[in-house]
Protein backbone atom coordinates (compact mmCIF):
# COMPACT_ATOMS: atom_id res chain seq x y z
CA UNK A 1 0.00 0.00 0.00
CA UNK A 2 1.37 3.39 -1.00
CA UNK A 3 0.59 6.13 1.53
CA UNK A 4 0.19 9.58 -0.03
CA UNK A 5 -1.10 11.59 2.92
CA UNK A 6 -2.18 11.15 6.54
CA UNK A 7 -4.73 13.93 7.12
CA UNK A 8 -5.93 15.16 10.49
CA UNK A 9 -9.43 13.74 10.86
CA UNK A 10 -11.85 13.99 13.77
CA UNK A 11 -12.90 10.65 15.29
CA UNK A 12 -13.13 9.16 11.78
CA UNK A 13 -15.43 6.35 10.67
CA UNK A 14 -14.04 4.07 7.96
CA UNK A 15 -16.67 3.04 5.38
CA UNK A 16 -15.72 0.24 2.99
CA UNK A 17 -17.30 -1.14 -0.19
CA UNK A 18 -15.90 -3.26 -3.00
CA UNK A 19 -17.21 -4.26 -6.40
CA UNK A 20 -17.50 -7.97 -7.08
CA UNK A 21 -18.93 -10.77 -4.96
CA UNK A 22 -20.18 -8.45 -2.19
CA UNK A 23 -21.91 -6.01 -4.56
CA UNK A 24 -25.15 -7.25 -6.13
CA UNK A 25 -26.52 -4.71 -8.62
CA UNK A 26 -23.67 -2.38 -7.60
CA UNK A 27 -25.70 -1.34 -4.57
CA UNK A 28 -22.75 -1.08 -2.17
CA UNK A 29 -20.22 0.40 -4.57
CA UNK A 30 -22.89 2.86 -5.73
CA UNK A 31 -23.42 4.01 -2.14
CA UNK A 32 -19.68 4.51 -1.67
CA UNK A 33 -19.37 6.45 -4.91
CA UNK A 34 -22.23 8.66 -3.77
CA UNK A 35 -20.41 9.41 -0.51
CA UNK A 36 -17.34 10.51 -2.45
CA UNK A 37 -19.31 13.25 -4.22
CA UNK A 38 -22.30 13.92 -1.94
CA UNK A 39 -21.07 17.12 -0.31
CA UNK A 40 -19.43 18.78 -3.34
CA UNK A 41 -22.53 20.65 -4.49
CA UNK A 42 -23.14 22.10 -1.01
CA UNK A 43 -19.57 22.82 0.07
CA UNK A 44 -16.66 23.29 -2.33
CA UNK A 45 -14.22 22.73 0.53
CA UNK A 46 -15.46 19.18 1.19
CA UNK A 47 -13.32 17.29 -1.32
CA UNK A 48 -12.02 13.75 -0.83
CA UNK A 49 -8.27 13.59 -0.19
CA UNK A 50 -6.42 10.55 -1.52
CA UNK A 51 -4.77 8.92 1.49
CA UNK A 52 -3.47 5.70 -0.03
CA UNK A 53 -3.85 3.22 -2.83
CA UNK A 54 -3.09 -0.46 -3.05
CA UNK A 55 -0.42 -1.89 -5.32
CA UNK A 56 -2.46 -3.90 -7.82
CA UNK A 57 0.32 -6.40 -8.61
CA UNK A 58 0.25 -7.84 -5.07
CA UNK A 59 -3.45 -8.51 -4.63
CA UNK A 60 -5.19 -8.88 -8.01
CA UNK A 61 -5.41 -11.61 -10.61
CA UNK A 62 -5.49 -9.69 -13.86
CA UNK A 63 -7.16 -12.57 -15.70
CA UNK A 64 -10.09 -12.23 -13.27
CA UNK A 65 -10.12 -8.42 -13.05
CA UNK A 66 -8.53 -7.22 -16.25
CA UNK A 67 -6.94 -3.77 -16.66
CA UNK A 68 -9.03 -1.38 -18.74
CA UNK A 69 -7.72 0.53 -21.77
CA UNK A 70 -9.16 3.97 -22.49
CA UNK A 71 -8.45 6.65 -25.10
CA UNK A 72 -8.75 10.37 -24.39
CA UNK A 73 -9.77 13.21 -26.72
CA UNK A 74 -6.18 13.44 -27.98
CA UNK A 75 -6.18 9.74 -28.94
CA UNK A 76 -3.75 8.98 -26.13
CA UNK A 77 -4.22 5.50 -24.69
CA UNK A 78 -3.96 4.80 -20.97
CA UNK A 79 -4.43 1.73 -18.77
CA UNK A 80 -6.40 1.68 -15.52
CA UNK A 81 -5.46 -1.17 -13.21
CA UNK A 82 -7.89 -2.79 -10.77
CA UNK A 83 -7.15 -1.69 -7.23
CA UNK A 84 -8.31 -0.09 -4.01
CA UNK A 85 -8.11 3.53 -2.95
CA UNK A 86 -8.54 5.15 0.45
CA UNK A 87 -9.87 8.71 0.75
CA UNK A 88 -10.29 11.07 3.68
CA UNK A 89 -13.31 13.32 3.85
CA UNK A 90 -13.31 16.16 6.39
CA UNK A 91 -16.86 17.48 6.83
CA UNK A 92 -17.11 20.59 9.06
CA UNK A 93 -20.88 20.25 9.43
CA UNK A 94 -20.51 16.82 11.05
CA UNK A 95 -19.07 15.77 14.40
CA UNK A 96 -16.93 13.06 12.80
CA UNK A 97 -15.04 12.76 9.55
CA UNK A 98 -15.03 9.85 7.10
CA UNK A 99 -12.44 7.52 5.65
CA UNK A 100 -13.80 5.97 2.44
CA UNK A 101 -12.36 2.76 1.00
CA UNK A 102 -13.40 1.86 -2.54
CA UNK A 103 -12.16 -0.60 -5.12
CA UNK A 104 -12.33 -4.06 -6.61
CA UNK A 105 -12.46 -7.03 -4.25
CA UNK A 106 -8.89 -8.39 -4.17
CA UNK A 107 -8.19 -11.77 -5.72
CA UNK A 108 -5.49 -13.02 -3.34
CA UNK A 109 -3.54 -12.46 -0.11
CA UNK A 110 -6.61 -11.40 1.81
CA UNK A 111 -4.87 -11.67 5.19
CA UNK A 112 -2.10 -9.31 4.08
CA UNK A 113 -4.59 -6.97 2.40
CA UNK A 114 -6.73 -6.78 5.56
CA UNK A 115 -3.70 -6.28 7.79
CA UNK A 116 -2.41 -3.41 5.65
CA UNK A 117 -5.84 -1.74 5.56
CA UNK A 118 -6.37 -2.02 9.33
CA UNK A 119 -2.82 -0.81 10.01
CA UNK A 120 -3.82 2.32 8.13
CA UNK A 121 -7.07 2.51 10.12
CA UNK A 122 -4.98 2.46 13.30
CA UNK A 123 -2.72 5.22 11.96
CA UNK A 124 -5.78 7.34 11.18
CA UNK A 125 -7.25 6.62 14.64
CA UNK A 126 -10.41 5.16 13.13
CA UNK A 127 -12.94 4.46 15.88
CA UNK A 128 -15.48 2.49 13.84
CA UNK A 129 -15.46 0.46 10.62
CA UNK A 130 -18.64 0.07 8.55
CA UNK A 131 -18.59 -2.35 5.61
CA UNK A 132 -21.29 -2.08 2.94
CA UNK A 133 -22.59 -4.99 0.89
CA UNK A 134 -25.55 -5.92 -1.29
CA UNK A 135 -26.95 -9.37 -1.96
CA UNK A 136 -29.66 -11.01 -4.04
CA UNK A 137 -32.86 -11.78 -2.13
CA UNK A 138 -36.43 -12.96 -2.57
CA UNK A 139 -38.05 -9.56 -2.29
CA UNK A 140 -40.17 -7.55 -4.76
CA UNK A 141 -38.81 -4.28 -6.10
CA UNK A 142 -42.00 -2.42 -5.19
CA UNK A 143 -41.26 -2.67 -1.46
CA UNK A 144 -38.59 -0.73 0.43
CA UNK A 145 -35.20 -2.43 0.18
CA UNK A 146 -34.32 -4.04 3.48
CA UNK A 147 -30.93 -3.28 5.02
CA UNK A 148 -29.62 -5.61 7.72
CA UNK A 149 -26.99 -4.44 10.19
CA UNK A 150 -24.81 -7.11 11.79
CA UNK A 151 -21.65 -7.50 13.85
CA UNK A 152 -19.34 -10.50 14.10
CA UNK A 153 -19.26 -10.71 17.90
CA UNK A 154 -22.18 -10.71 20.39
CA UNK A 155 -20.61 -8.06 22.62
CA UNK A 156 -20.14 -5.65 19.70
CA UNK A 157 -23.63 -6.37 18.35
CA UNK A 158 -25.21 -5.67 21.73
CA UNK A 159 -23.22 -2.48 22.34
CA UNK A 160 -23.81 -1.02 18.87
CA UNK A 161 -27.45 -2.08 18.63
CA UNK A 162 -27.23 -4.44 15.63
CA UNK A 163 -27.84 -8.15 15.14
CA UNK A 164 -25.20 -10.81 15.59
CA UNK A 165 -24.33 -12.35 12.24
CA UNK A 166 -25.67 -15.93 11.92
CA UNK A 167 -24.25 -16.47 8.44
CA UNK A 168 -22.25 -19.63 7.75
CA UNK A 169 -20.66 -20.43 4.40
CA UNK A 170 -18.32 -18.85 1.84
CA UNK A 171 -17.38 -15.27 2.59
CA UNK A 172 -15.93 -12.32 0.73
CA UNK A 173 -13.30 -9.78 1.70
CA UNK A 174 -15.87 -7.95 3.86
CA UNK A 175 -16.16 -10.97 6.13
CA UNK A 176 -12.37 -11.11 6.47
CA UNK A 177 -12.21 -7.40 7.33
CA UNK A 178 -14.95 -7.81 9.94
CA UNK A 179 -13.00 -10.68 11.51
CA UNK A 180 -9.79 -8.64 11.42
CA UNK A 181 -11.50 -5.75 13.20
CA UNK A 182 -12.81 -8.05 15.91
CA UNK A 183 -9.33 -9.50 16.50
CA UNK A 184 -7.84 -6.00 16.80
CA UNK A 185 -10.55 -4.68 19.08
CA UNK A 186 -11.89 -2.24 16.48
CA UNK A 187 -15.66 -1.70 16.54
CA UNK A 188 -17.13 -2.83 13.23
CA UNK A 189 -20.54 -3.47 11.71
CA UNK A 190 -21.73 -4.56 8.30
CA UNK A 191 -24.75 -3.16 6.43
CA UNK A 192 -26.25 -5.35 3.70
CA UNK A 193 -28.97 -4.31 1.24
CA UNK A 194 -31.30 -7.00 -0.14
CA UNK A 195 -31.68 -6.56 -3.92
CA UNK A 196 -34.55 -8.29 -5.80
CA UNK A 197 -33.00 -11.33 -7.49
CA UNK A 198 -34.75 -10.67 -10.81
CA UNK A 199 -33.51 -7.05 -11.03
CA UNK A 200 -29.75 -7.47 -10.62
CA UNK A 201 -28.60 -6.89 -14.20
CA UNK A 202 -28.31 -3.12 -13.91
CA UNK A 203 -27.05 -0.85 -11.12
CA UNK A 204 -29.67 -0.30 -8.42
CA UNK A 205 -29.68 3.24 -7.03
CA UNK A 206 -32.59 2.12 -4.83
CA UNK A 207 -30.22 -0.28 -3.04
CA UNK A 208 -27.57 2.44 -2.77
CA UNK A 209 -30.15 4.85 -1.35
CA UNK A 210 -31.24 2.28 1.23
CA UNK A 211 -27.63 1.88 2.38
CA UNK A 212 -27.14 5.65 2.54
CA UNK A 213 -30.31 6.02 4.63
CA UNK A 214 -29.10 3.26 6.96
CA UNK A 215 -25.76 4.99 7.36
CA UNK A 216 -27.58 8.20 8.26
CA UNK A 217 -29.61 6.40 10.90
CA UNK A 218 -26.71 4.44 12.39
CA UNK A 219 -24.22 7.32 12.48
CA UNK A 220 -26.87 9.97 13.26
CA UNK A 221 -25.74 12.17 10.37
CA UNK A 222 -27.32 13.84 7.35
CA UNK A 223 -25.96 12.92 3.90
CA UNK A 224 -26.95 15.05 0.87
CA UNK A 225 -28.90 12.80 -1.51
CA UNK A 226 -28.44 14.78 -4.71
CA UNK A 227 -30.18 12.91 -7.53
CA UNK A 228 -30.13 9.57 -5.73
CA UNK A 229 -33.86 9.62 -4.89
CA UNK A 230 -34.80 10.51 -8.48
CA UNK A 231 -32.47 7.79 -9.82
CA UNK A 232 -34.06 5.32 -7.42
CA UNK A 233 -37.56 6.18 -8.64
CA UNK A 234 -36.48 5.81 -12.27
CA UNK A 235 -34.89 2.44 -11.53
CA UNK A 236 -38.14 1.23 -9.96
CA UNK A 237 -40.09 2.36 -13.04
CA UNK A 238 -37.68 0.47 -15.30
CA UNK A 239 -38.21 -2.69 -13.26
CA UNK A 240 -41.98 -2.09 -13.48
CA UNK A 241 -41.57 -2.25 -17.25
CA UNK A 242 -39.58 -5.47 -16.93
CA UNK A 243 -42.32 -6.98 -14.79
CA UNK A 244 -44.97 -5.98 -17.34
CA UNK A 245 -43.10 -7.91 -20.05
CA UNK A 246 -42.35 -11.01 -17.97
CA UNK A 247 -45.28 -13.01 -16.62
CA UNK A 248 -43.15 -14.86 -14.06
CA UNK A 249 -41.82 -11.60 -12.62
CA UNK A 250 -45.29 -10.04 -12.68
CA UNK A 251 -46.76 -12.97 -10.76
CA UNK A 252 -43.93 -12.83 -8.24
CA UNK A 253 -44.43 -9.12 -7.61
CA UNK A 254 -48.18 -9.57 -7.16
CA UNK A 255 -47.63 -12.38 -4.67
Amino acid sequence: MEIHNIPLLRDPVMIIAFTGWNDAAEGASGALEHLLSAWREKDDDVVPQLIADVEAEEFYDFQVNRPQVSIDDSSIRSITWPGTQVFGLAIPSMKRDLVLVTGVEPSMRWKRFTSDLLDLADDLEVSLVVTLGSLLADSPHTRPITVTGTASHPNIADRLGVSISKYEGPTGILGIIQDGCMRRGIDAISLWAAVPHYASNSPSPKASLALINSLEDFLDISIPLGSLQIDSDEWEKSVDELAAEDNDVADYVKA
